[in-house]
């Protein structure tokens, strides 16, 4: 064989050899490779317990798990409390939808504690003023209520002609409250009692030296509670009565 063609398959051969080589370091070091990765990863073995999860949906429905309502399928008190949140939202230039929500509750509590104390005020005004038995039932010691001009100008009317008018028209409890008014006004004037429209029988009373007078006083309440109070009408008959010891009364207080 020529020399140069000898020398052109040296070279041939060797070149071969050393891709074949080259190859094989190449697989060696992907395998290496591969192996260190494999080695580096960790497997959890462990007993997984599965859970389970019943009515999610039952769960989560309460109000507090819902974030947006139809306003038009809602109650009139949630679509008070968006028109409220709505309007603090506009107001305050509030962004967030639950800071609106937030200060509607606040401002819905706040509300209910003032109702609950005026209330409460209204109510204890009521009995400081002896006028709370309309609260919580009747009571035979009554002020004298309402209050008109008739008994707020006690002492300037004439009590003869308008217990006459009411006797022609058969009004008969008005007639009894008209001579007990024109009884307070003879006590006042003779000084045994201190009118005020606010009194009750009982403080009129208490001011009473006098025994006789404590009787027939007590006597005369005792009918214009039973007749003005009374949840009846009056006869013809039972007026008289109750008339005479109005009379009778009048006649031994001195003018």
């Amino acid at each position: 064989m020529d020399p140069v063609n000898k020398v052109r398959w040296l070279h041939i051969i060797l070149f071969c050899i050393g891709i074949s080589f080259n190859s094989q370091a190449e697989t060696v070091t992907d395998t290496e490779e591969l192996r260190t990765i494999q080695d580096s990863l960790q497997i959890d073995n462990s007993r997984v317990t599965p859970r389970h999860f019943n009515d999610l949906k039952s769960k989560y429905s309460t109000p507090d798990f819902i974030y947006e309502y139809s306003v038009e399928n809602s109650g009139w008190w949630t679509r008070f409390k968006q028109w409220l949140s709505d309007f603090f939202k506009d107001l305050f230039n509030i962004k967030d939808k639950g800071q609106a929500a937030n200060a509607t509750d606040i401002a819905i509590k706040i509300a209910g504690v003032i109702l609950f104390l005026l209330v409460i005020y209204f109510i204890f005004k009521a009995v400081v003023n002896k006028e709370g038995t309309w609260v919580f039932g009747k009571s035979s010691d009554k002020s004298i209520i309402p209050v008109t001009d008739i008994e707020t100008n006690i002492h300037t009317n004439n009590f003869e002609s308008l217990i006459a008018e009411a006797e022609a028209e058969f009004n008969y409890r008005l007639a009894i409250r008209y001579y007990y008014l024109w009884l307070l006004k003879k006590l006042a004037a003779q000084e045994i009692i201190a009118y005020d429209v606010e009194k009750t029988n009982s403080d009129y009373q208490s001011e009473i030296t006098s025994e006789t007078i404590q009787d027939e006083f007590s006597y005369t309440s005792y009918l214009y509670n039973y007749i003005w109070y009374g949840e009846f009408d009056v006869n013809e008959e039972q007026f008289n009565k109750a008339k005479l010891a109005f009379i009778n009364f009048l006649n031994s207080v001195k003018a």
